[in-house]
């Protein structure tokens, strides 16, 4: 990795250097446990209110399914398994796991492809598909609380910046 480039912005050129060093790197301060850090608060939260939300609590929706159902649901939608792995950076096994229990819930479908009996598909259930605007919502009011101490221009400018970080690492 290089230490020092140049880019170029608003019409000037600024030098990119490394931002952390060895005399001031304090890894519980870094980047990486801080973003990890408000992923878990996060999803925590979500839980918290799935659980409070009269209608989603029958289901028993965790923040973890929740991720699952949405990355069903989009309009660039995972159909297999294999493709929500990649996507969401999780494990095969527990992936398998989280589906059979989605699938007991009636809020996910495995079907076989009809022209590859190898492959298995994935859809949300009409069960699946009426709970997901709920979920939205649930994970929009969460967001949304969260950046409560933020104008909307420095939300758009931390959502823009996460999606070069993941650009960065190669997501």
């Amino acid at each position: 990795m290089e230490s020092a480039s140049k880019i170029a912005r608003n019409g000037r050129e600024d030098e990119l250097a490394d931002v952390y060093s060895l005399e001031t790197y304090e890894p519980r301060r870094g980047l990486g446990h801080l973003i990890g850090r408000a992923r878990s608060h996060l999803l925590a939260a979500i839980d918290t209110e799935l659980a409070r939300d009269e209608l989603l609590r029958p289901l028993e929706v965790t923040s973890a399914q929740l991720i699952v159902i949405v990355n069903l649901a989009g309009r660039e939608c995972a159909t297999s398994a294999s493709e929500l792995c990649k996507g969401i950076s999780y494990d095969a096994g527990a992936m398998t796991r989280m589906l059979d229990r989605l699938e007991a819930k009636g809020l996910v479908r495995r079907t076989r492809s009809p022209d590859d009996r190898r492959l298995v598909n994935l859809e949300l259930t009409e069960a699946g598909q009426a709970a997901y605007p709920r979920l939205r919502e649930v994970s929009m009011r969460v967001l949304n609380h969260s950046l409560r101490n933020f104008t909307r221009e420095e939300a758009r400018t931390l959502e823009s910046l996460l999606q070069r970080l993941a650009h960065n690492v190669g997501g």
